[in-house]
């Protein structure tokens, strides 16, 4: 599964990684209504691999959404989701589900697995590995903000609480237990919501630190700066208000809420002054 939008740039690249990749049966693009030459390179690439089929949404419903349309329109019993801006190699998916059809026989669990992401000059990403967030603690202690967790070189699978959004392989079976995205999100903490609730179902959530992939990361968010910042925040509250705020009184319910809104500006502006 592809959730494309404005991913001109690298759609070509990724989609031709994604044919050759080893064990690769269906390949979904879900386009959100790009205005540039994403979906003429999907056509064309889609008449020459039968394996590739894509939805054209006429507006851009969000990434979640367009996840579980993608999930929906496949019949096979393992799903990847794959940003466009991710270059996978040959035996990246393989050796994923491999990771994950291990654990299973071990332990009897279902795996939802992201890989070891690193950008075009090796370095890793830090939302490869994440703890989940804690907003109470946020408050208290800024340094708590940032859910990044050291990569443990030592052991091919490393246990996580979340990984990125930009690449998860996961079974069917799992998806469809945990109802697949919440639709509530329009564009990320929707992958923070997964993992967590893959958790909550007793599932495994870790990164295979021996499986690497290219992220160019943010390619398609580029263009609209203001529009992500604006929706990473909601999905912040969101994401708050739903595994959190049930847990706490009034008072830290609304200061939480003002602390993740007081940060958009700042961080809004630092993105505009980014964007090329």
């Amino acid at each position: 599964m592809v959730v494309t939008y404005r991913s001109a740039d690298t759609i070509d690249t990724c989609l031709r990684r994604l044919r050759a990749a080893v064990g690769v049966t269906e390949i979904r693009v879900i386009d959100n209504g790009s205005d540039d030459d994403t979906l003429a390179i999907v056509q064309r690439q889609a008449l020459e691999d039968p394996r590739l089929r894509f939805i054209a949404n006429a507006d851009n419903p969000g990434f979640a959404v367009a996840c579980n349309q993608g999930a929906a329109d496949s019949a096979s019993p393992w799903l990847a989701f794959v940003n466009p801006d991710c270059l996978v190699e040959t035996d990246s998916l393989v050796r994923l589900r491999a990771h994950a059809s291990a654990l299973r026989l071990r332990d009897g669990t279902h795996a939802l697995l992201g890989a070891d992401l690193v950008d075009d000059a090796g370095m890793r990403d830090g939302a490869a590995r994440r703890r989940d967030p804690d907003f109470a603690a946020m408050l208290r202690r800024p340094a708590a903000r940032r859910l990044d967790v050291p990569a443990d070189d030592g052991i091919a699978l490393q246990p996580v609480d979340a990984v990125s959004g930009a690449l998860m392989l996961l079974p069917r079976v799992l998806f469809d237990a945990i109802a697949g995205f919440d639709a509530g999100y329009r564009l990320h903490a929707e992958d923070l919501d997964l993992c967590r609730r893959a958790c909550q179902a007793g599932a495994r959530v870790a990164v295979a630190n021996d499986v690497r992939v290219v992220h160019l990361r943010g390619v398609s968010s580029r263009s609209r700066p203001l529009f992500v910042e604006w929706h990473k925040h909601r999905g912040l509250a969101r994401y708050f208000l739903k595994f959190e705020a049930p847990h706490r009184g009034l008072v830290m319910r609304l200061a939480v809420l003002a602390m993740i809104w007081a940060r958009f500006p700042f961080a809004a502006l630092s993105a505009q002054r980014r964007a090329p």
